[in-house]
């Protein structure tokens, strides 16, 4: 009769000594494991543990910073991460951290509803006004994400996939304000998009930018609004320089069991390039850094990651003309099939440029076209918009 609870009992008992050491042993572990500075998984650095003093103490500062620690620096953090997600796509669920589950092994980060349209569009357009009388020709191109060109694959539930204006959070719809408000001549490449989706992949599984494809169906789209022979990529060599790429929605969602994206870069052979970095003093002959291709990073390795203004001199172009790029990182892997259009490009990132770009354009009589570029995803939170006047 007793059998039963005393069995019970030992059973309470051995469990309550299997979880205290299981917590002893991750408590050691904690202590005697090195701490890392940077998750190269989630792509950002890691919570320092916190400095104490009364008034953090006191008003709570002090114990969500160890908290924060405690989080980041847990043992084999990672390895549960991913199982948590494993576990909740088991489950059915399709979107994590704002990135959604899609077919064919894409992971597609949301289209969040933008809030700053009127005040881009504006600013946008008192950048143009600037340049009246100058004698340039300006261009905007707002690139739609996979969200939208691959809006087929994302789940069910999802804003987008049988309505791309479902939700009142069309990519393009936005795009087509901030062009109106802002009064500059579009670029609309969405039509090259669907044409490109044909033959081959436009947007990175495990990353928000689009591929060098789509990158290339971008300039197509531009060369055709400029009237230039785009350059075909049958007259271009190809390097896959990695098959490991894991950007920066593989990092969100957290699934770590992913397979990597291959990068593809090309070069023109007709091209003679001298590519100097103004924040460094730094000069190459190439637009590829391709010591990122050992780093999280990869994608960085188009126009060595960040830099608030690139000088890209071709002694071989095919004309004389000269052009401002003031973009985001989006216009980075486009940039080496526009190299062969122009004698000069001049390549802005306005995070970091606080010179005034329109006042560069006036400084430069030989300048004779502009093009601002940005992804429609992050557009709305860009900072380096601001900078653009």
């Amino acid at each position: 009769m007793e059998k039963g609870p005393v069995w019970e009992n030992r059973i309470k008992k051995a469990a309550a000594l299997v979880l205290t050491g299981m917590v002893l042993a991750l408590a050691a572990l904690f202590i005697v494991m090195d701490k890392k500075d940077f998750s190269e998984n989630e792509n950002r650095y890691l919570a320092e543990f916190p400095s104490a003093s009364l008034e953090k103490i006191k008003s709570g500062e002090y114990m969500s910073g160890l908290e924060s620690y405690l989080a980041d620096h847990f043992p084999f953090r990672d390895f549960f991460m991913g199982i948590k997600t494993k576990a909740e796509m088991c489950a059915g669920k399709k979107e994590i951290n704002g990135i959604y589950m899609a077919d064919d092994g894409y992971l597609i980060e949301e289209y969040k509803k933008p809030e700053n349209t009127e005040r881009i569009g504006k600013i946008l357009g008192s950048f143009a006004k600037e340049l009246e009388g100058q004698n340039v020709d300006i261009r905007l191109m707002l690139v739609p994400t996979a969200v939208y060109v691959y809006g087929e694959k994302l789940p069910e539930h999802a804003p987008g996939r049988a309505d791309v204006s479902a939700g009142g959070r069309s990519q393009m719809e936005t795009a087509e304000a901030i062009y109106e408000i802002s009064g500059i001549q579009s670029v609309d490449c969405c039509g090259e998009l669907f044409v490109y989706k044909e033959k081959g992949e436009l947007y990175y599984k495990t990353d928000h930018h689009w591929t060098t494809l789509g990158a290339y169906a971008g300039y197509t789209a531009y060369c055709r609004e400029m009237g230039m022979d785009a350059v075909s990529l049958d007259e271009m060599e190809a390097q896959v320089v990695t098959e490991d790429f894991r950007g920066t929605v593989y990092s969100k969602a957290g699934d770590y069991g992913r397979k990597g994206d291959a990068i593809t870069i090309y070069r023109n052979p007709a091209d003679q390039l001298t590519v100097e970095y103004a924040d460094t003093g730094e000069t190459s002959d190439s637009l590829y850094n391709l010591e990122y291709v050992d780093e999280k990073d990869k994608y960085s390795l188009f126009l060595d990651n960040l830099h608030s203004l690139v000088e890209i001199t071709n002694e071989n172009a095919v004309s004389d003309r000269e052009l401002v790029l003031v973009k985001d990182s989006y216009a980075n892997s486009m940039v080496p099939f526009l190299a062969h259009h122009f004698k000069k490009i001049y390549v802005f990132d306005t995070r970091y440029y606080k010179q005034g770009v329109s006042v560069f354009v006036k400084e430069h009589p030989g300048v004779t076209d502009v093009l601002l570029l940005y992804n429609m995803n992050t557009l709305d939170g860009d900072l380096g918009i601001r900078g653009v006047y």
